[in-house]
């Protein structure tokens, strides 16, 4: 798109013998080069509208100008690998992109041209994206593992998380009468992109809002989220307080709301845990801490009490409340593999803790060996609680945010090694 727009201009003077005005010649002129590629003034204005466009919370010449120096890295970084986008690589970038707007790409390549950016601009971007994922893909991939013990933290913190249901939101609803619409949604961008405050955007309310709440800075009383529509329910709960949704264009109005705060409620369970662990009963309490001495493991119990001892251990996958007092207090105390004694009047009983899990999480089909009879199977919640993520879901998540983060320094890297300087 650059050598067919300067072939536009170069073939203008050709045919006039004129010299481009002053204007012409500036829109150009590099503002920055990124190890000798140069970033033009047009590409960084086409950028800006750009991302208005999409509704970057951003939309500035300086941030604009960070993305074109960031992408021109992306792009060499590839370059550096042998990596090539086929056509129809960037087609599917094209489409996927614009999918995400639920258009295809032609449609989303008109609006963006209704919205003065050029199609190159588009797929300048998504060529950039589309290049980097395969830089990320062999440079980073392998070095990304994800440990079932992270796994099992982050289920425990997303299960322990209170499940938003009480919002406190301000609204701003700016009107948007036929033939009006894109200054609206131009002027809720604005807002959008300059992170308001709270303070500022009850100033913006009480300038633009066009409803009562207008007066109380666009501050709305507790909501209960069950009383939002379900289209706006996902987009509120994914802000944080203090974060502005994005422009909501509604008929006859774009809309915009700012999370004061959220409230919510633990789930159902959420402190409970289900438990795996082994029993062996002993003849002394002498005896059992012997044998707890040298276990370091449930399997290791089987290995260590001897083939006659180990027919007679018991395995128990249960919820925590059905677990006799005794035994669970001391199993309160003990970290995985670990073992511990109970007393038992002359007695003894040996408890060795496997595993300990949110009871949210538990599988319902649970390897034991207990007794049908007792119950267990039953304490064992099934896996349909509503809100609560798989463990496969759970590892594509913590994949993601590492992968997220290998790139982001990578790219950092790139940018500390490059050779950026100004005309």
């Amino acid at each position: 798109m650059r050598h067919f727009l300067s072939g536009i201009a170069l073939a203008a003077v050709m045919a006039t013998g004129a010299i481009a005005p002053a204007s012409a010649q500036n829109l150009f002129t590099p503002v920055v080069y990124v190890n000798n590629s140069a970033v033009t003034r047009f590409e960084v204005d086409q950028r800006v509208r750009f991302m208005q466009v999409i509704g970057a919370p951003d939309a500035t010449p300086q941030a604009a100008e960070q993305a074109l120096v960031d992408d021109r890295l992306r792009l060499q970084a590839a370059r550096d690998i042998g990596v090539e986008i086929t056509p129809e690589q960037l087609q599917q970038g094209l489409e996927e992109f614009a999918g995400r707007a639920g258009l295809d790409a032609a449609s989303f390549i008109a609006q963006l041209e209704g919205g003065g950016v050029e199609a190159g601009v588009f797929r300048d971007f998504v060529e950039a994206g589309t290049a980097w994922r395969q830089v990320v893909r062999a440079r980073l991939l392998p070095q990304i593992e994800i440990s079932d013990a992270e796994v099992d933290q982050e289920l425990q913190r997303a299960i322990e998380t209170p499940v938003i249901d009480r919002v406190l939101l301000s609204e701003l609803i700016i009107p948007a009468p036929p033939g009006q619409e894109g200054q609206a949604l131009a002027l809720a961008e604005r807002i959008a992109a300059s992170r308001p405050t709270e303070a500022q955007f009850a100033e913006a309310a009480r300038q633009y809002s066009a409803v009562p709440s207008a007066e109380a800075g666009g501050r709305l009383e507790m909501l209960s989220l069950d009383n939002l529509p379900p289209s706006l329910r996902p987009i509120v709960t994914a802000l944080q307080p203090g974060q502005v949704t994005r422009p909501l264009p509604v008929e006859g109005a774009v809309v915009l709301f700012f999370l004061r705060d959220a409230q919510g409620t633990l789930r159902p369970g959420a402190r409970e845990q289900v438990l795996e662990y082994l029993t062996l009963r002993m003849a002394s309490v002498a005896e059992a801490a012997a044998l707890a001495a040298r276990t370091r493991s449930c399997d290791d119990l089987y290995v260590q009490a001897g083939p006659e001892a180990s027919a007679q251990v018991q395995r128990q996958t249960v919820s925590q409340a059905q677990i006799p007092t005794l035994v669970a207090t001391r199993l309160a105390s003990l970290d995985a593999g670990e073992a511990g004694v109970v007393p038992v009047g002359t007695a003894a009983e040996l408890v060795v803790l496997c595993s300990r899990q949110p009871a949210l999480a538990a599988e319902a089909d649970v390897a034991t060996t207990a007794l049908p009879a007792d119950g267990v199977e039953a304490a064992v919640p099934q896996p349909d609680t509503p809100g609560i993520p798989t463990r496969e879901a759970v590892r594509d998540q913590l994949f993601n945010a590492k992968i997220n983060a290998a790139a982001d320094g990578l790219l950092a890297d790139l940018r500390a090694d490059a050779v950026i300087r100004r005309p």
